[in-house]
């Protein structure tokens, strides 16, 4: 191997590889409650979370165009059930292959995939961590030996097979509830803790 490619394959350069963690956003407990509220039905009215909350419709529209703008909330979308679409079998693939700045087309290369749902990079034995949903085993059998296999940076795998499909759990809507109730708390010891005016005369 050359120092050139050696040095492609370093902790260092994988490091550089991975996407940069986003700054945490500065939002209140009135910002998360009207998380919670579009986490819990994005369909919701403008005015019905205003009423929630207790404040006016235009500024809770300006609080979640700000959530959007800061990109804290990244979109909206319909959640599918692909079982009844005829995609009832989800697999896993871990891919052991090339790191450093190859890893980045690898991981943009299996993306591109119409089977995969998502391409995490992970610690441990393998590099990558590939999330495929597919008609069958048939299906399965294909996407491996016709596409992942031929992913250039792919150098071995290890498929794990789901042998129950559960319906994912309202993550967002927990970690949101949490995070309204830690604001909360928050804000009520700061007031307890504020001194307060002595009103008495001299």
């Amino acid at each position: 191997m050359t120092a050139k490619v050696a040095n492609h394959l370093t902790n260092r350069n994988r490091a550089k590889a991975l996407p940069q963690p986003s700054p945490a956003a500065s939002l209140d407990a009135t910002d998360l409650s009207i998380l919670v509220f579009l986490l819990q039905d994005a369909r919701g009215s403008v005015r019905q979370i205003a009423y929630q909350v207790g404040m006016s419709a235009p500024a809770v529209a300006e609080r979640i165009a700000r959530l959007e703008r800061s990109g804290v909330i990244r979109g909206y979308r319909a959640e599918v059930d692909w079982g009844r679409l005829g995609f009832g079998v989800t697999a896993y693939v871990a891919v052991t292959g090339v790191q450093g700045w190859e890893q980045v087309e690898t991981v943009s290369a299996l993306r591109a995939l119409p089977e995969v749902e998502s391409v995490e990079i992970v610690t441990g034995a393998s590099d990558l961590l590939v999330r495929l949903r597919v008609r069958d085993q048939q299906h399965l059998r294909d996407c491996l030996f016709d596409r992942v296999w031929r992913v250039p940076g792919v150098h071995r795998t290890e498929t794990l097979l789901c042998l129950s499909d559960q319906p994912p759990k309202a993550f967002d809507l927990e970690l949101a509830e949490q995070l309204v109730a830690g604001a909360r708390a928050e804000a009520g010891g700061a007031r307890a803790a504020a001194p307060r005016s002595d009103k008495r005369g001299g």
